[in-house]
């Protein structure tokens, strides 16, 4: 079944406010100067959410957040929530990236509670799975993988509000990356169990993105797996030249 591309780049905490205004103008600039056939989504940190906003007016790049908290709003100093991204712009949030779930020790169920508050405000959400090293040379990518999707992907999951991502921990930002035989496998799994949890109908439309060193070198085939809908991207994401020569290579 065809599924669009999604282009992404998280832009992690990086970027004051000139350096990142002047990147979001260029990828603004440059999407709107190339015929694409994919969807494009930036995810500044929330300092530049509004800067960055202004700067894709016209555009069709989306605009996203790195992190959101499940309640409304209240008592959670330094926390903010899906209705206050909504109110920004925000159409998608990053939930569950290795690095919120490593630092700051976010549970499977923390993940799922961030995914149905965010959905009820109205965003979409891109969830993110991984394995560590460890557990890659034990053999468990598989069954880590399927644990995260069963514990972190809520109910009410479609393919409309919900992106998954996989990046496999040892592979941001250190320059290694799978094989392509690796990808598809894990990324034909992670669809098996979007099947079991959510039923055939939603996992075969649902975007699976690849994350993890992706670059222009390696961009064209990693696209090309057939269950890879697309790309989280990190580093590559600051330089407007990379990212979109990345996704030049999604509408291949």
């Amino acid at each position: 079944m065809p599924r669009k591309k999604l282009i992404a780049g998280n832009w992690k905490m990086n970027c004051l406010s000139a350096e990142g205004t002047a990147l979001a103008k260029a990828v603004a600039k440059q999407t709107k100067e190339t015929k694409f056939d994919c969807d494009f989504l930036i995810c500044p940190p929330f300092t530049l959410l509004g800067l960055v906003k202004k700067c894709l007016r016209g555009s069709k790049v989306a605009l996203g957040a790195q992190d959101v908290h499940f309640a409304e709003k209240g008592a959670h100093t330094g926390d903010i929530s899906p209705l206050m991204l909504k109110d920004l712009g925000c159409t998608y949030v990053i939930i569950g990236h290795s690095e919120r779930r490593v630092d700051h020790h976010e549970t499977n169920e923390l993940i799922n509670k961030k995914a149905v508050a965010a959905h009820a405000a109205g965003l979409n959400t891109v969830i993110c799975i991984g394995e560590t090293e460890a557990q890659r040379n034990a053999g468990e990518t598989i069954k880590v993988c399927q644990k995260q999707i069963s514990g972190s992907v809520p109910a009410d999951a479609d393919a409309k509000n919900t992106v998954i991502a996989y990046e496999p921990i040892w592979a941001i930002g250190t320059g290694k990356t799978p094989t392509s035989a690796d990808v598809q496998e894990v990324h034909a799994a992670i669809r098996a169990a979007l099947n079991k949890k959510l039923g055939k109908t939603i996992a075969n439309k649902m975007r699976i993105l690849y994350g993890g060193s992706v670059k222009p070198s390696n961009a064209a085939e990693l696209l090309s797996l057939p269950d890879v809908d697309g790309a989280l991207i990190g580093g590559a994401s600051l330089k407007a030249d990379d990212f979109i020569a990345i996704a030049k290579n999604a509408t291949k």
